[in-house]
């Protein structure tokens, strides 16, 4: 019984830490999104308009790993059992994405627009190959940054 107990805290706990970090990684990822709203990001290659002279363009990159805590992993187990969307695992590759496009944004600085974005996610960790569950994932996210000569 103690040991039912003992396990149900550290779950609790695991629950609680998780849920905050998450909230907290969120208002950071909203705030810079509202930083970010003039430079635009398209996967189209060919959206330059004919006789805009092109000042800089170069390559830029974002990435992040990050994990998904105790509790969320043993929700993502149960539903494997019983099959159906795994709501867990949506807020992880949700936020590595914008936190990852948001380090190419920042890397791109005074640029006007980031032209052709890819991305790129990889489950990496102790756990990602062996035991087919999800430890953490990386993100790449990476872009042709354009600046108009003016």
């Amino acid at each position: 019984m103690q040991d039912l107990i003992v396990f149900v805290v550290l779950l609790s706990l695991g629950y609680f830490a998780g849920s905050m970090a998450e909230s907290k990684h969120y208002r950071s990822i909203k705030k810079r999104e509202l930083n970010f709203l003039k430079l635009p990001v398209v996967t189209a290659r060919d959206f330059i308009e004919k006789g805009q002279e092109i000042q800089d363009a170069r390559l830029v990159h974002g990435s992040v790993v990050i994990s998904i805590d105790y509790f969320k992993r043993m929700l993502a187990g149960l539903r494997n059992l019983f099959g159906g969307e795994v709501k867990s695992y949506l807020t992880l590759i949700d936020r590595g994405r914008r936190e990852a496009i948001l380090r190419m944004k920042e890397e791109a600085g005074g640029a006007d627009i980031i032209l052709n974005l890819r991305i790129e996610t990889s489950a990496i960790g102790q756990n990602a190959n062996r035991r087919k569950t999800v430890g953490s994932i990386e993100v790449i996210a990476y872009g042709t940054a354009v600046t108009f000569r003016k």
